[in-house]
């Protein structure tokens, strides 16, 4: 049970605060009815449309996650412009009548690459989410700049924001309340007078540790309204700052989803139980590029490219029989009617375009310029990589029979030598395989990153080789370094059954498609040299979506890199594929 003497109501200027258990606008008995979308899995060309299809679910409130990592890839370029412009999509979101729950906190979580943390500061800061002030001093820093922003923008100056997330689940996490009052007064000091909250699951631990004088308690939970009702503490308004309709994915796993009838139940308790909500996701998107993160329960879980948890909203704009269920529940809540729902997504026609193989992925990476040399492998971090993949190139002598082990492997290896792929390690997995023949040969090896862990004690682990290279019980020594390029690149070289091949597609107009890769084993996709994301062949996601501002009229290029196999053709749908489902309630 929380401590009720540390509670406290929100300043009186702001527009939302508690009394006698109620949710509070404007001094009036209020009910929060939120759906998630975040502005950063969302092409923002398609943001009004997706914040207007929110409203016409009758949500009056729209929560989004600050994606830290997102803003500021490189310490101390902190980006706000085109796909970055928070301001602007918390702006729509005022103008079609939405407001918002905005929750800005150093982690996010939201099986988002490395929790939202820039990996430059979990590669040299251990104690993340703490008091620790190498990890204070950087995230003083970005608020610096983001609040300043936020502060503008609040319900107090006629801005949508009503609600401010001072950290997420951090009963999950850590114990250091110095950490979360840091957090609540930087915060504050900022000029933000809006409600602050926290969220956490249910249970007693989670809040005790994750809650903080002066933020309303808030919940996350899939079923548990019973629970919640019993945990919070007497006089604070019962939200659910999450409620499960859905669930995400991992590579390898069953398409998780939620029926309609289990979502609406937990739905119809809450709401009369008096309580406030967030429907999470209400419209999950995308995790372009390689920004998936990843879990880890004895073995990484790697999320795969599709947000679209089963959402009411679907991740191409679809509105299924969720979406008019929350309508139905959400209207009476509603002094006037809801906006008119709108018209559903336009597809491409489908059509198969032939995938032609360019340059073999041995030849491919060799293609690209060395970028530091070593005597043992460096990993992510310390070349300053994100994600992706980085190729380690070594010539050495070596003995017949011997056999090579990778140590500290993150994530997944293809191994060369003198050009002829031997095996493929995974961390997981198989770690050691023998070379055949003998003599001074080039190995190369293909390390790629999978994803971020995104939650748990794992967060901010290291990625690439971590360790070291050996022949039998001898290292390997005198590392070349390359990175492969994710915005542009041009290899040469001769074509093979892995590696680079491309697509010429002809649209007669810009409008959203599916596409599918056939054959393909592990590959990632690019649409006019932007990087949609990955495919596998592990499943369950089958359709990538490429969304309609990507398209142009006429010719259109797609790139492939599998470094597996790849396939010979390019399938344009208009339906998804996302796998085999399996029900799944989050807990």
């Amino acid at each position: 049970m929380t401590d009720t003497s540390v509670l406290k109501e929100a300043p009186p200027l702001a527009a939302l605060t508690w009394r006698d258990g109620s949710l509070l606008r404007d001094g009036k008995p209020y009910r929060m009815l939120s759906g998630s979308i975040h502005y950063f899995r969302v092409h923002p060309e398609q943001w009004e449309d997706r914040l207007r299809r929110l409203a016409a679910m009758g949500a009056n409130t729209v929560d989004t996650y600050v994606a830290w990592n997102f803003h500021e890839e490189v310490e101390g370029v902190r980006r706000f412009d085109g796909w970055r412009d928070l301001e602007r999509f918390i702006r729509l979101a005022g103008d079609v009548g939405l407001e918002v729950l905005l929750r800005p906190s150093p982690y996010i979580c939201a099986e988002w690459s490395n929790g939202g943390l820039p990996a430059w500061l979990t590669g040299r800061v251990r104690a993340v989410r703490t008091s620790d002030p190498a990890f204070l001093a950087a995230v003083d820093a970005w608020y610096d700049e983001l609040l300043p922003r936020m502060a503008p923008l609040q319900a107090v100056h006629g801005g949508p924001i009503v609600a401010v997330q001072v950290e997420n689940e951090y009963g999950s996490f850590g114990s250091d309340r110095a950490y979360l009052e840091h957090q609540r007064d930087a915060i504050r000091a900022h000029g933000i007078v809006e409600l602050l909250t926290t969220a956490d699951g249910i249970m007693a631990d989670m809040h005790h540790h994750g809650s903080v004088a002066g933020a309303l308690p808030t919940f996350t939970f899939g079923t548990g309204v019973a629970t919640a009702q019993r945990l919070a503490a007497p006089g604070t308004a019962l939200v659910c700052s999450e409620l499960w309709g859905g669930w995400f994915d991992h590579w390898g796993e069953r398409h998780h989803v939620r029926s309609r009838e289990s979502m609406m139940g937990t739905v119809d308790e809450l709401l009369t139980a008096g309580g406030s909500l967030s429907m999470y996701m209400a419209h999950g998107g995308t995790n372009f590029g390689l920004w998936n993160g990843a879990n880890w329960d004895g073995v990484l879980q790697p999320t795969v490219t599709s947000y679209d948890s089963d959402a009411p909203i679907g991740e191409d704009g679809t509105l299924g029989p969720k979406f008019h269920a929350l309508r139905a529940a959400f209207a009476p809540f509603h002094q006037r009617a809801l906006p008119a729902v709108p018209a559903a997504p336009r597809f491409q026609p489908e059509q198969t375009v032939p995938l032609t193989a360019e340059v073999a992925l041995v030849d491919a990476v060799r293609s690209i310029p060395a970028a530091h040399v070593h005597a043992m492998p460096l990993s992510f971090e310390d070349l300053g990589v994100s994600d992706g993949i980085v190729v380690y190139e070594s010539t050495t002598f070596i003995h017949e029979g011997a056999v090579l082990t990778i140590d500290g492997l993150h994530d997944r290896a293809g191994v060369f030598v003198d050009g002829e792929r031997i095996a493929t390690l995974a961390r997981d997995g198989q770690l050691s395989v023998s070379i055949p023949g003998g003599g001074v040969a080039v190995i190369t090896i293909v390390v790629e990153s999978l994803g971020r862990i995104n939650y748990g004690p794992l967060i901010g682990e290291r990625k690439g080789i971590l360790q070291g290279v050996r022949l039998g019980n001898r290292y390997v020594h005198g590392w070349t370094h390359r990175v492969l390029p994710l915005d542009g690149w041009q290899p040469s070289g001769v074509a093979g059954t892995d590696g680079v091949a491309s697509a010429i597609i002809e649209v007669a107009e810009p409008a959203d498609a599916w596409l599918a890769f056939p054959g393909g084993a592990k590959g990632m996709v690019w649409l006019n040299g932007f990087l949609l994301g990955r495919y596998w062949a592990v499943g369950p996601q089958v359709t990538l979506y490429a969304p309609a501002p990507l398209w142009r009229a006429g010719r259109n290029e797609l790139r492939v890199l599998d470094v597996d196999r790849l396939g010979d053709a390019i399938e344009v749908r208009q339906v998804p594929e996302f796998g085999e489902t399996e029900e799944f309630i989050g807990s």
